[in-house]
């Protein structure tokens, strides 16, 4: 397949970032667009290079057989009606924004039916492709920090953002704050931990931001900042920091990963990236230069030449949009599939019951046996 044929259901502004990623990374057209809201529909137009057609419903767009592969970009809540119609396609690729679902019970569905399927199914998780953030999952897992222990992830960033029709400011359609923003941090401590969470307590609420908004009656319910727990069957734990109005930050996003050798810190939007190992460890088993020197750490910016996009996500986006097209071409299955997607869906699902109930909850309680 020299040119892959795409077509982007969704076209508000993770849409039309597709778009951008699309044409800059090459060897693909957009020859399809489909939206409820003419003016993300006109938007999006303006972008494409080709002669795409415009649908209204996005039925109309797969029915039309212009795509090789679709990308969903619409509200969380109506992924589930957006992915049963595209599932419906046998060989059709989907590439389908997080988070997967915002109830547990449409990715299980979803897992049902997507069996059999030739045409792939990825979730996109961008962060792990973050060229200091690749790097640092890189050399945790060639041992460069020993056996890790602990992850920690903050964001202090601003508020959600405006969408078409507010639908953001409702957890009912997005699943709720750590659904909707942070199943990709809960998907990215699965994959450096190389393990699979087993409980989570998380405390949490609404405590600043769209407390004055009213939506015809009904006003905002999406928690503003959390901390959250998950562990692991090793025994290692992750930790989650989020405030989302503490916008007077220079690196808003900072990921930590401790093993018993050493730590590395990835910083963005900075690209920075820092490893120091623990000195004389494995001879004394004990600490070398006090904490706070800064001695024995190296410290560079990461960044990936190759990337001819960076936009929102530091390139990441262009880069899982390479790996998407090259496991199309080359046979091989979604490097982020459903399933995995849903278990950081689950984990966002269970830090909300958590804080709810106030208490720790086990992912059993959400995943069916045998998960």
């Amino acid at each position: 397949m020299n040119v892959i044929r795409y077509g982007i259901v969704g076209c508000g502004s993770m849409g039309r970032e597709h778009i951008e990623n699309l044409y800059a990374m090459g060897g693909a057209c957009v020859t399809a667009l489909a939206d409820t809201h003419a003016a993300s529909r006109d938007s999006a137009l303006a972008l494409c290079r080709d002669a795409a057609q415009v649908f209204h419903h996005h039925r109309e767009l797969l029915a039309s057989g212009l795509c090789d592969a679709v990308v969903i970009a619409t509200p969380n809540h109506t992924h589930i009606d957006m992915m049963r119609d595209a599932l419906a396609q046998p060989d059709l690729h989907i590439l389908v924004e997080k988070p997967l679902v915002t109830r547990m019970e449409d990715g299980l569905e979803l897992l049902q039916r997507a069996q059999g399927r030739s045409g792939i199914v990825w979730v996109a998780q961008e962060y792990r492709y973050m060229p200091p953030v690749a790097e640092m999952i890189r050399i945790a897992h060639d041992g460069g920090v020993g056996r890790i222990q602990q992850v920690g992830i903050r964001e202090h960033r601003e508020p959600f953002y405006p969408k078409v029709g507010d639908w953001n400011r409702f957890s009912a359609n997005t699943g709720g704050t750590l659904v909707e923003k942070c199943c990709h941090y809960f998907n990215l401590m699965d994959l450096i931990l190389k393990e699979q969470p087993l409980r989570v307590f998380a405390s949490g609420g609404q405590r600043v931001n769209h407390l004055d908004e009213n939506y015809g009656g009904h006003r905002p319910d999406i928690l503003d900042s959390a901390y959250v727990v998950v562990e692991y069957p090793s025994g290692a734990r992750a930790l989650l920091d989020l405030c989302m109005f503490a916008e007077n930050s220079v690196d808003n996003e900072q990921i930590i990963v401790v093993g018993d050798e050493g730590k590395l810190e990835s910083l963005l939007p900075s690209l920075t990236l820092r490893h120091g190992r623990r000195e004389d460890w494995g001879r004394r088993q004990a600490w070398g230069q006090p904490s706070g020197t800064g001695k024995g750490v190296n410290v560079r910016r990461v960044w990936d030449t190759g990337i001819k996009y960076a936009g929102h996500h530091f390139g990441a986006s262009y880069i899982e949009h390479q790996r998407f097209a090259a496991a199309i071409r080359d046979g091989r299955p979604a490097e982020i599939g459903l399933e995995e997607g849903l278990r950081a869906v689950a984990t966002g699902l269970a830090a909300h019951r958590s804080i709810d109930e106030g208490r720790v909850v086990a992912l059993a309680e959400l995943l069916p046996a045998g998960w």
